[in-house]
């Protein structure tokens, strides 16, 4: 409401008829009275008249008017009261509460969101505020006046920041405590959300000693998957949604955990590309989120999850590096916002540094057990060297002792069959044996067709040869390219494969395998745990037999060997 106010003195000019004020509020006095304004007014204006600045008030903020007109000498009250009017009238607007508190804790004045304010919010501000009233009266200099901030919580999942200010005379006494209240609310729900997601992120990173100790490669990666989707439920309430990785070189996305998907996504092959691959395509290409708010009319989805409606699909970025992406699905539409937005990144974030630390653990396990091999190989190489020169020159000295000679015989064997062990250990790419002997009619391995691929061709041949010995008929590939074209042209009841190899990866023969027939066992190799594809975790939902962690036994190649090739009960 615009108000011309206006103070008449002496004399009145006669009104142009075009003016814009046609309505009037008189506060009239004695001069109004004996001047005859009043009666010129109503022949031009519609006119409204009171004798009291208090009623003028009221109907100023009930009412609406083009001017207010009053005699010189109210004047001023009136403009104070107008402007205070206004100001309360500003204050009542306002999304937050506004109140001034006296020395005892009285709620003197209140704007109208304030007065909104339950007891549990009241009671406990009018308190507060009456001992911040008591610390400003105690307090003098400049920092007396400084503003005092609080919070409250008043137990029904609600939350306020207070401000508080102390309320001076002309006289610099102090007279009333003013409270700023804010309903923060909802940005403490968004800052204990982030607290929730940071503290799930760092369970998820802390990989420490205890955790890994006692647990080989796919233990560690199933510890992984396991956080992550526990983490995902309940944190982020994420019901169906899936991890996939990017193989840098392929460009191709790998699914590395789903949760409430169905099958589909196992299955389809996906690319980091804005055209043809889907969201999550898109994403990985791009390194951009993706908020699908129906998944009927975004030309980019691809099913995923039955009965699907919307999406959110976040990059796993390490260095500003892509490695994967996130994406999950709900079965309401526009389910996602940017809010949700920002804490999937902040999430993505945490599990690509998980399982970048993960590969670097299995790396530097890979490094240090090889660098501790060849430190043992090293120091022993010396004194079995002695031990077998010694031996052998006193064999000479007992000849004619059939039993001394017999003994320091088998002592030789034994030191050269620990040297060799050593190197082979020290080499992570050897079959250790044992004393295991060969059956020439083993009932699970006589007769099975197998395929063992390793680009360690002595480690191939010697898993060849060791399963030749118990009737079986073998392959060898020395890469994973051709380890695959020999399943598509043969058979194989059991194919034994390194994860890591030129042309293909260890989960790429598995993949192979078992797409051509479901009933081939895979066992999968791996030096010291070294999976930096995951393959172990993606072949083991999808019913890996087992795994070797080089170097092993031939006991328990053979056990494995077995267990795979067993009929199922």
């Amino acid at each position: 409401m615009r108000l011309t106010i206006c103070k008449f003195s002496i004399g009145l000019q006669p009104m142009n008829e075009q003016t814009s004020l046609r309505k009037l509020l008189v506060l009239h006095g004695p001069a109004l009275e004996s001047s005859g304004i009043l009666e010129f007014l109503r022949e031009h204006f519609t006119v409204e008249t009171v004798g009291e600045i208090d009623h003028a008030l009221e109907l100023i903020r009930d009412r609406e008017f083009d001017a207010v007109l009053s005699d010189t000498a109210d004047f001023l009250p009136l403009e104070r009261g107008i402007v205070t009017q206004q100001a309360g009238a500003v204050l009542d607007t306002i999304g937050d509460g506004v109140c001034l508190v006296g020395a005892n804790g009285e709620l003197s004045w209140a704007n109208r969101r304030a007065r909104e304010f339950p007891p549990s919010v009241l009671d406990p501000l009018r308190r507060d505020c009456k001992g911040i009233y008591e610390e400003f009266a105690a307090e003098s200099g400049a920092s007396s006046d400084q503003a005092r901030r609080f919070s409250l919580m008043p137990g029904d999942g609600t939350y306020y920041e207070v401000i508080c200010s102390p309320v001076r005379d002309s006289q610099g006494l102090l007279r009333q405590v003013a409270a700023i209240v804010v309903n923060a609310t909802t940005q403490r729900r968004q800052q204990l959300k982030l607290n929730a997601i940071d503290q799930a992120g760092r369970e998820i990173v802390r990989l420490d000693y205890e955790a890994l100790s006692n647990r080989d490669a796919s233990q560690r990666l199933g510890l992984i998957e396991e956080r992550i989707i526990r983490y995902s439920r309940e944190v982020l309430d994420y019901q169906h949604f899936a991890l996939l990785l990017l193989d840098q070189q392929a460009n191709r996305l790998e699914l590395l955990v789903t949760e409430g998907l169905n099958d589909t996504p196992v299955h389809r092959e996906l690319f980091a590309g804005t055209e043809g691959n889907g969201i999550s395509g898109y994403v990985a290409a791009t390194g951009r989120s993706y908020i699908c708010t129906d998944v009927r009319k975004d030309p980019h989805y691809l099913p995923g999850m039955n009965n699907a409606r919307s999406s959110l699909t976040v990059p796993l970025r390490f260095h500003d590096k892509i490695v994967g992406v996130l994406n999950v699905e709900s079965d309401r539409l526009n389910a996602f916002s940017e809010e949700d937005r920002q804490f999937a990144e902040i999430f993505a974030n945490y599990v690509a540094m998980a399982l970048n630390i993960l590969d670097l653990l299995i790396c530097e396990r890979y490094s240090a057990h090889t660098q501790a091999g060849g430190s043992i190989s090293a120091e022993l190489a010396g004194p079995l060297n002695d031990i077998i020169t010694e031996a052998t020159e006193l064999m000479e000295d007992y000849i004619g002792h059939d039993d001394i000679r017999a003994r320091l015989s088998d002592l030789i064997d034994h030191a050269c069959q620990a040297r060799q062990s050593v190197q082979q250990i020290a080499d992570g790419t050897q079959v250790i044996h044992g004393d295991e002997k060969p059956v020439k009619q083993d009932p699970l391995l006589w007769g099975k067709r197998v395929l063992v691929a390793d680009d360690e061709k002595v480690l191939a041949e010697t898993v060849r040869d060791v399963l030749v010995q118990y009737g079986c008929c073998v392959d060898l590939s020395l890469d994973g390219r051709g380890a695959i074209d020999l399943i598509a042209a043969n058979h194989y009841d059991l194919v034994v494969s390194d994860i890591k190899m030129p042309g293909a990866t260890g989960y790429d023969v598995f993949h192979a395998a078992r797409s051509k027939d479901p009933q081939t066992r895979v066992i999968l190799m791996t030096a010291f745990g070294y999976d930096p594809n995951h393959s172990v975790v993606r072949a083991n939902q999808d019913g890996l037999s087992s795994v070797l962690f080089k170097p092993f036994k031939v006991k328990q190649l053979l056990a494995e060997c077995r267990s795979a090739l067993a009929p199922a009960e």
